[in-house]
């Protein structure tokens, strides 16, 4: 029953569209944002690393500022990875695309908030 949902409401590419837009949206701030140092994941699995300015070292202090304001926004985020420096995004494919596009302008704003200090 399960692989008929999946099957009938082609969430497989569902999944995909989702994650080119995230990614999309993630490269468009990645350009002003020399901290953001890779974008990863298949599909709408998607990691976005931070390190420092210069490249050279994990910031894990940059990824929790960046959880902590889209969590006083309204947007929930979780950080990983060996160093925390890692923001991984867990949204269900089912993320109506007006809230979606919400939660991408949240993300985008509290980078830019924390970038600028």
């Amino acid at each position: 029953a399960v692989m008929d949902v999946i099957e009938e409401e082609d969430l497989c590419n569902r999944a995909n569209d989702l994650g080119a837009r995230l990614k999309q949206r993630l490269e468009t701030i990645r350009a002003r944002v020399p901290e953001i140092v890779d974008i990863r994941g298949p599909g709408f699995m998607v990691a976005m690393e931070f390190n420092s300015a210069d490249q050279s070292a994990p910031n894990p202090e940059m990824a929790n500022a960046i959880r902590a304001e889209a969590l006083s926004r309204g947007l929930v985020l979780l950080t990983c990875g060996v160093y925390a420096n890692v923001i991984r995004f867990l949204a269900p494919i089912t993320v109506p695309d007006d809230i979606f596009a919400e939660a991408l302008d949240i993300l985008e704003a509290s980078i830019d908030a924390v970038k600028k200090g």
